[in-house]
């Protein structure tokens, strides 16, 4: 579990390619003063796990289903990562709460600056698209943001100079693509909500649904 609260761009040194695999070697500091073989790390976004490192870069292999549901199959050497090690209990929640599993690819559209916020408008999909509300958290390439406004297709945030200096969002151009994640306690909600054809959600009594939910104090 990661926060977004990316803590330090890596570069990648070089990516080795299998038929349906890669291993990535990514220079880094920060992440490296603790870290452990077997750490999970998020790479834009994406929890990856180190196994081989040194003081100044890691390696982590990428599966077949990873390559083909987030950007780092594009990724080449020289290119900045956002990277991020897994909370820790008692740590302040300073973004929110990031599981590193991608729900889909977007592409930024459009950038512009609006005194010294820049803002970003991605293209999502809609299986991305319906956890998206305005005001409410999203993680792009690993980097936990708050959703100024929103269409059906399409959803904008605002950068502050600190988050564009210290994360790719801040190199990133339109047409480029970026990791999405969708807010974790969205789809909890979600999937609570999801009564089955026989009335009732798995492993339940019965029907969860909004008057249920009002009726037991969970909504006012």
């Amino acid at each position: 579990m990661f926060t977004g609260l990316v803590e330090e761009l890596g570069v990648v040194r070089g990516i080795s390619r299998g038929a349906d695999s890669a291993r990535i070697h990514i220079d880094a500091r920060k992440i490296l003063e603790d870290m452990k073989t077997g750490d999970s790390i998020a790479v834009n976004g994406v929890c990856l796990t180190s196994v081989e490192f040194d003081r100044n870069y890691f390696v982590a292999d990428v599966m077949a289903e990873t390559l083909a549901k987030t950007n780092l199959a594009a990724l080449k050497s020289g290119d900045k990562v956002n990277l991020e090690r897994a909370m820790r209990l008692g740590d302040r929640l300073g973004g929110h709460m990031v599981s590193g599993h991608i729900d889909g690819v977007g592409t930024i559209t459009r950038r512009e600056r609006h005194d010294i916020a820049t803002l970003i408008t991605v293209s999502a999909p809609p299986g991305l698209m319906r956890y998206i509300i305005k005001k409410g958290s999203v993680s792009i390439d690993g980097t936990s943001l708050t959703v100024v406004d929103f269409s059906e297709t399409y959803f904008r945030v605002s950068l502050i100079p600190h988050t564009a200096h210290m994360t790719t969002l801040g190199y990133k151009k339109a047409g480029d693509t970026v990791n999405l994640e969708g807010d974790l306690v969205g789809k909890y909600i979600e999937r609570l909500l999801n009564v089955r054809e026989n009335g009732k959600t798995e492993g339940s009594g019965g029907a969860i649904t909004l008057d249920f939910l009002a009726e037991k104090g969970f909504m006012t």
